[in-house]
């Protein structure tokens, strides 16, 4: 049994990171629930690149990565390739993106190249529409880093939420039988119910959503410090070399097919040319994925030489950076097909309801639980008034 000085700090930690952190949440998980099916609402929009249909004999055939290369560039001939790779969703397309230098910024374009035929198929739509405002308010709400960093922390006193609710409600919980809604109480009382039976069912999600979204807001953080701390030993007989120019660089079909030697039939998920922050200014890095569910999730690097198309390292990816590629598609639950996309999407709007109606049950609470009652220390509220629950269920707070 808890005492009394515990309950006081648990409703204390319950009461602030629930309402700090309760709008945002509710702004991931509106903007989250077009995003898990991203790949079905860019069809219906107009928006997702299919490759042309080909006769069969030709649907085999794949030209080199220079023509794929070229024909891109050719509708940006100002721009420089920063990186390319194969599509998810359709291996007969190839995109590429391109920017003014080879260092990151947000003018870039995206190109798609059938891989059949190297010719341009159309440019992706960068930064415009329905779920690229979707995606870009649900990672850095247009904030960039810094915009990320705030929703990881978010995100954290999340998790502190859910912990110090569990805490505090389970001895009340106790006295009721599982899912029990007290329909002959008050309204208010009613939505006590249901906030706390669909915040038990959804405890595990949330959790592990709310921490894999967590992980992926430190990414940019992650592989530069994987950089700094792995890749740079490596690198060390290139430090401080110019970035390879493209008359300097050999073939591109030559370093893709070395990693293709070394890669373990895996197959490509993206390259980072020289300079980009991917990479070195003297390599051409292919990143390789596997070909279950799973493996295509986990990377392999192979820093190819751009010039001489020779292996220089294949290292590890670390513990972290393995965390993080596996929290990836566990947070949109794109890893099971449709039906798990549809089970992520009920257990998100649950977790809308349960958030809705956590900041209703606070709003609403009673002035007197609020203030506590004449001549004694003031209760804080909140989520967790544990003690009051326990004595009366209709002064609870969500």
């Amino acid at each position: 049994m808890l005492s009394s000085r515990a309950i006081r700090v648990w409703t204390w930690l319950h009461k602030w990171t629930s309402l700090i952190c309760t709008l945002f949440m509710l702004l991931l998980c509106l903007t989250g629930l077009p995003l898990i099916f991203h790949h079905e609402i860019g069809h219906l929009l107009g928006d997702e690149i299919e490759a042309p249909e080909l006769p069969a004999a030709m649907d085999k055939q794949r030209v080199s990565l220079d023509v794929m290369a070229r024909a891109a560039n050719a509708q940006h001939p100002q721009m420089v390739i920063q990186y390319a790779g194969e599509n998810e969703e359709d291996p007969r397309l190839w995109w590429f993106t391109l920017g003014p230098t080879p260092e990151p910024t947000e003018n870039y374009k995206s190109v798609a190249v059938d891989a059949r035929t190297g010719q341009v198929v159309r440019e992706y739509r960068v930064g415009e529409g329905f779920m690229d405002l979707m995606f870009r308010l649900h990672v850095d709400m247009f904030a960039g880093l810094p915009g990320k960093l705030f929703l990881g922390l978010m995100g954290l006193l999340l998790l502190i939420a859910l912990v110090s609710g569990v805490v505090l409600y389970a001895p009340f919980m106790r006295k009721l039988d599982f899912g029990a809604v007290r329909k002959d109480r008050s309204t208010r009382v009613k939505w006590l119910d249901l906030h706390n039976l669909l915040g038990i069912v959804t405890l595990v999600w949330c959790f592990v959503v709310g921490a894999t979204g967590m992980i992926n807001t430190w990414a940019e953080l992650l592989v530069q410090y994987w950089q700094y701390d792995k890749v740079s030993a490596l690198l060390a007989p290139y430090k401080d070399q110019p970035v390879l120019t493209a008359a300097e660089r050999g073939p591109l079909q030559a370093t893709l097919d070395t990693a293709m030697k070394h890669g373990d039939h895996r197959k490509v998920s993206f390259v980072a040319f020289p300079g980009t922050s991917f990479s070195s200014p003297h390599h051409n890095t292919f990143f390789l994925k596997g070909t279950t569910p799973l493996t295509s999730k986990l990377l392999q690097p192979l820093l190819i030489d751009a010039k001489t198309a020779e292996l220089t390292a294949a290292p590890e990816l670390p513990w972290y950076l393995t965390g993080l590629l596996v929290s990836q598609p566990l947070h949109f639950g794109d890893y099971g097909g449709m039906p798990m996309k549809i089970i992520w999407a009920l257990l998100d709007i649950a977790t809308i309801v349960v958030l809705g109606s956590g900041l209703y049950l606070w709003l609403r609470k009673p002035q007197g639980a609020r203030k506590g009652a004449k001549g004694t220390k003031t209760a804080p509220a909140g989520a967790a008034d544990a003690l009051d629950d326990a004595k009366d269920p209709e002064t609870a707070a969500a």
